[in-house]
């Protein structure tokens, strides 16, 4: 299905930011049409949303697009009995009712917890920088410290280990809280520093204790 736009001062945002959106949705969902649907859904988020108060409008689209497409793909694996692969959720405000905040909120902290469970520091930053707000390997290698090259071995490890049923580690509650609020501060607020430094100082330590 072919997302129709509807002119107005929010399409060329969205169309800027479409192919990107799309290699998410069809990453997650690995289904090209079903991709198209959870475009049309996020057109219409976006349509819904008051932009004015939007600072990072392709952090908002990315968020929007990957938690419709886990929510899209969980759905299907639980029709067949298996299991979905985490993914950071929408966390940005798209209304003001206090229940869908609250909803958003769990959501994130539960996808946060399961990354914290199943990723080593390193993995769990590189996977949030790359799959959730599209950083480029470059700018992440040079964040935490490392290659480019083991940058892109980090976002497959992390992909092997979402993937598959391995045993869950146990996760600091400070630390979870800590990582949830930075994320949500980055996709609604654009505060993309604090995630940074969060990210890496937990990286960093991995790589001191290792």
């Amino acid at each position: 299905m072919e997302t129709q736009l509807v002119p107005d001062d929010g399409t060329s945002v969205f169309v800027q930011a479409r192919p990107g959106l799309f290699k998410i949705a069809h990453r997650i969902v690995g289904d090209t049409s079903e991709a198209e649907d959870v475009l049309q859904e996020a057109w219409l988020r976006w349509q819904r949303a008051d932009r004015t108060v939007v600072r990072n409008p392709s952090a908002l689209l990315r968020t929007t697009t990957a938690r419709l497409a886990i929510n899209l793909a969980r759905s299907a694996r639980k029709r067949r009995e298996s299991c979905a692969s985490p993914w950071l959720p929408e966390s940005t405000d798209l209304d003001a009712t206090p229940e869908a905040v609250a909803e958003r909120h769990d959501a994130a902290e539960g996808a946060v917890l399961l990354l914290m469970q199943t990723l080593t520091p390193r993995q769990r930053a590189v996977y949030v920088l790359r799959e959730g707000f599209d950083y480029p390997y470059d700018r992440i290698a040079g964040l935490l410290g490392i290659g480019v090259a083991n940058t892109r071995q980090q976002i497959s490890r992390a992909q092997e280990r979402l993937a598959a049923d391995r045993p869950r580690r146990p996760v600091d509650s400070v630390a979870h809280r800590r990582l949830v609020q930075a994320f949500l501060a980055a996709a609604q607020y654009g505060d993309l520093a604090h995630l940074e430094a969060v990210l890496a100082t937990e990286a960093g330590a991995e790589r001191e204790n290792a």
